[in-house]
């Protein structure tokens, strides 16, 4: 006679696509405290909480690979209900080269460090005290934290020498403090080469405050220079760092953008191939045609359109488009967006061909690059990973159910490092979602932002039900995420 075991909790009957790219099959998933303990045939376990998962499918919970959630992990449930609708069970913050630690303030930091927010966030002057901060007030979601090159140069340099090359001893103040923050758990350095407070440092500065990542085992992920015209030599750039550091490359958002590089995702993507020969290279990708980022009156071109997603001295602007805030004010679009500053926008600038073979590259991972606390934001920050499941996947066929989960579960564990996550599998983290293959989708749009996806039935973080369909925004079940910290710092 079989041995009778009890656990927690058995989803039984779904449909489990495991993470790995692997077929899927049909079986029972159980869960003991935050672990998984048995996957396929669980008839000889009872539980003291079963659910029917037929016709559903059983994934790993997704792991958004490019997030700028450093803020909102501190805020609780009304900030990360837009990520546990969609799934998702842990974050990859710090991006872009914004970072919320290490570094305080008693003014605005300059932008992009202030899509974080106001100086009332920037208070931990060591990753150690984001940590703690972290540890103390469990987040709803798991993360794991990068430090920003723009952050550190910051810190450094101060708001007003931004614009050229650090010394040689600023270089390495950036390197000594990036260390302590490897020491203390962080993942990597992130570069926003593209933002003014970074554009001036050059390739040489990069690598030698990379210099700590070698030794700490941490990660290397960009914001390339150019995404444009001059993305070909942006890669160039991104893997000379790699090399020169001896750390794993991540291009972040990985696109062509501008009408006169739309199809170049051809060579870009080759280049990215040749290059994983000889290193640790990997990309990431959102499933939309347009970006957001903050608003900078500098950068805009005649052929892009431009919606407004927050403006501090002008809130009633927020949902419109650019040219309409110019044309009702008598001014020219670069006029008008200097008066909406400090401002966040939309920008439609790539091509959907383009996206579309991005995300079918094996080598893609998935991230939503949302911005939290845009009050008017980019869909991707609702939408992103249900989009890929409904739309690349089931309605256009782009690639199969189970490559895109594994976009977004196993290939993004294993290029970050995450340990016993991304997979179903017995001894990892219970970290899981079940949802409806034939209606999962995105409700999020352009003009109405803020709406959880379909499909998306019950979340668990680390075995804890934290996520079930129909949950208020800003209502969660429990905390039950934390800061995992790079166990290859030390």
């Amino acid at each position: 006679m079989a041995t009778v075991f009890r656990c927690d909790t058995i989803i039984r009957n779904a449909t489990i696509i495991d993470g790995t790219g692997a077929p899927r099959f049909t079986g029972d998933v159980a869960v003991t405290g935050d672990r998984i303990v048995s996957v396929g045939d669980c008839s000889a376990t009872t539980a003291d909480t079963e659910i029917d998962g037929t016709g559903k499918v059983l994934a790993p919970g997704f792991i958004d690979a490019h997030t700028h959630d450093d803020r909102a992990l501190l805020c609780g449930a009304e900030c990360m209900h837009c990520k546990l609708s969609q799934g998702v069970t842990t974050v990859v913050a710090g991006n872009c080269g914004v970072s919320l630690s290490p570094l305080t303030r008693d003014t605005r930091p300059p932008a992009p460090l202030d899509l974080l927010g106001d100086e009332s966030w920037w208070r931990h002057d060591s990753f150690g005290a984001y940590a703690a901060a972290l540890d103390r007030d469990r987040p709803v979601v798991n993360a794991i934290a990068f430090i920003g090159h723009t952050t550190l140069r910051v810190r450094e340099m101060g708001d007003g020498e931004l614009t050229r090359a650090a010394t040689d001893a600023e270089a390495e103040r950036m390197r000594v403090v990036l260390d302590q923050a490897l020491a203390e758990g962080a993942w990597g350095m992130s570069t926003g080469l593209w933002y003014p407070p970074a554009i001036a440092a050059p390739t040489d500065e990069v690598i030698a405050v990379s210099q700590a990542l070698g030794a700490r085992g941490g990660l290397y992920a960009t914001h390339m220079r150019d995404e444009g015209d001059g993305v070909i030599d942006s890669i160039e750039e991104t893997l000379r760092i790699g090399q020169g550091a001896d750390v794993k490359v991540i291009i972040s958002h990985f696109k062509c953008t501008g009408p006169a590089n739309w199809g170049r995702s051809t060579e870009t993507l080759a280049r990215v191939d040749a290059a994983a020969a000889t290193q640790k290279v990997a990309i990431d990708v959102y499933p939309y045609p347009a970006s957001s980022t903050v608003l900078m009156p500098e950068r805009l071109r005649d052929e892009v359109r431009v919606v407004v997603t927050w403006s501090v001295p002008h809130p009633e602007m927020q949902g419109r488009d650019l040219a309409d805030v110019a044309a009702e004010w008598g001014m020219t679009r670069a006029e008008a967006a200097a008066k909406l500053l400090p401002a966040g926008a939309v920008y439609f600038q790539m091509n959907e061909e383009d996206v579309r073979r991005i995300i079918a590259h094996p080598r893609s991972m998935i991230g939503s690059d949302g911005l939290p606390h845009d009050s008017f934001p980019h869909p991707r920050l609702w939408g992103t990973f249900p989009r890929v499941l409904g739309h690349y996947a089931r309605d256009l066929g782009l690639i199969t159910l189970e490559d895109a989960v594994r976009k977004m579960t196993g290939l993004t564990a294993e290029v970050f490092g995450i340990p016993d996550r991304g997979v179903i599998r017995p001894g990892h983290h219970a970290d899981l979602v079940l949802f409806d293959a034939a209606t999962v989708i995105d409700s999020a749009t352009f003009e109405d932002p803020i709406r959880p996806s379909q499909g998306i039935e019950r979340v668990w973080v680390n075995g804890v039900e934290s996520y079930r369909w129909g949950d208020e925004i800003g209502s969660t079940r429990e905390r039950a995420g934390r800061l995992i910290r790079n166990p290859r710092a030390v």
